[in-house]
């Protein structure tokens, strides 16, 4: 096949680290279940339509549940987001992620929580992003699709990198997040609302960078199940977005 996807070895040495040890007999290399996980995620495949190249398909959906539930897939990006250096600028925003019947299939109080919502859309969950001031995702949080966008700047907020300014549409517009941001040290670049009795000031220049992370959510979305979420469980929902952020963005191809 002429799509098929392959990491290549100085992409698999910056991630390898992060991989866990095997025990006992030799796992199957890493290399070929890796980009066989990759390659399913990107094109939206059910695991048993893997091509036979990567090998058994039960071996990368083992592989991805395993790791996925060992945080491993989060920690590389996070490690990568690291390793990129303190961010310009950072810029803020969300996007509904439709959930495919076969999501929605697990039960509220399962074992491992699902954050999947109900809106005018139907059922889906909700990404939020920031990214710096090259488009490149650096705080990622999914949660149930009718989360506002204030909650999830709320609760992404205490782990934001240092930065001077953060870009943000008037769904972001509120005092308590300006000024939150301001004792941060960074300088909110927000829009007003429109029934704001004193409206704030921002720099309309500026505000035109934003169309970055919209950038940023087609390009995740360019991947088939990240703009379908298949996937039951919250945790692996999210480490296939970890993955198809850390190669769109973090690894140079």
């Amino acid at each position: 096949m002429s799509d098929q996807f392959w990491l290549s070895e100085d992409q698999l040495a910056r991630i390898s680290g992060f991989f866990p040890l095997s025990h006992g007999v030799p796992r199957v290399d890493d290399r070929k279940v890796v980009s066989g996980i990759i390659h399913v995620i990107r094109n939206g495949l059910r695991w048993c339509d893997a091509p036979a190249v990567y090998g058994p398909h039960k071996t990368l959906y083992n592989r991805f549940i395993r790791w996925s539930r060992l945080g491993v897939f989060d920690r590389i990006f996070t490690a990568l987001v690291v390793e990129g250096g303190p961010p310009d600028r950072l810029m803020i925003d969300a996007t509904h992620l439709k959930a495919h019947r076969t999501a929605s299939s697990l039960l509220k109080g399962g074992m491992f929580p699902r954050l999947i919502g109900r809106t005018k859309g139907g059922l889906n969950s909700k990404l939020h992003a920031v990214c710096d001031g090259q488009g490149r995702p650096v705080r990622l949080l999914l949660t149930e699709g009718q989360q506002s966008d204030h909650k999830g700047a709320a609760a992404l907020l205490p782990d934001l990198p240092s930065a001077s300014e953060l870009i943000g549409d008037k769904g972001y517009d509120s005092d308590a997040f300006r000024q939150a941001l301001i004792a941060r040290g960074i300088t909110p670049c927000i829009p007003p609302r429109a029934k704001r009795k004193k409206p704030a000031s921002y720099c309309k220049t500026l505000y035109k960078q934003r169309h970055k992370v919209e950038n940023l959510f087609a390009k995740l979305k360019d991947w088939r199940r990240i703009a379908m979420r298949y996937d039951r469980c919250a945790h692996t929902f999210f480490s296939a977005i970890c993955i198809a952020a850390t190669i769109i963005f973090w690894i140079d191809q």
